[in-house]
């Protein structure tokens, strides 16, 4: 991965532990990034894209890179909307907060908090608290069902 040694990145951290092996919520690594469950399951199935590359923004990508990283995302995404079967799958690339390129891959559903509205509209105290974590067989499932598709697919 680019840059990761000198960068002080919330991403890149995360990387770096998929790499140590010590990355609970890892499920696979393509070209151009890592796929990974989010920490947070309020949104069922809400899934991340990392970049491998330490940029801000998408066009700051070279050509190639970008390419591929569009091309392993819309696979990543369709992977996840048929492993979860939402009724709509949001894509997110903000970088506000963490800067790092990385794809928010979030099922919605009939039954969603505020569905008319972004998740960030939900409060963070409930979006992100301790009872939306995945119990470990429960990871551990999602993990190898998203797996299945995205050996189906790339």
């Amino acid at each position: 991965m680019k840059d990761l040694e000198n960068r002080n990145c919330l991403v890149c951290d995360r990387i770096g532990l998929i790499i140590k092996g010590k990355n609970k919520y890892f499920v696979k690594e393509l070209v151009s990034g890592y796929v990974v469950l989010c920490d947070f399951q309020f949104y069922f199935g809400y899934t991340l894209f990392l970049s491998k590359t330490h940029v801000n923004e998408l066009h700051k990508l070279s050509k190639r890179e970008r390419y591929i990283f569009l091309k392993e995302m819309a696979k990543v995404a369709e992977a996840v909307y048929k492993t979860f079967k939402p009724k709509k799958l949001n894509y997110g690339l903000m970088g506000n907060t963490d800067t790092h390129i990385h794809w928010h891959l979030i099922p919605r559903y009939e039954n969603d908090l505020q569905p008319e509205t972004a998740i960030w509209a939900v409060d963070k105290k409930i979006r992100c608290n301790k009872m939306s974590r995945p119990k470990e067989d429960q990871l551990k499932k999602m993990k190898e069902r998203l797996l299945v598709e995205l050996n189906k697919l790339i």
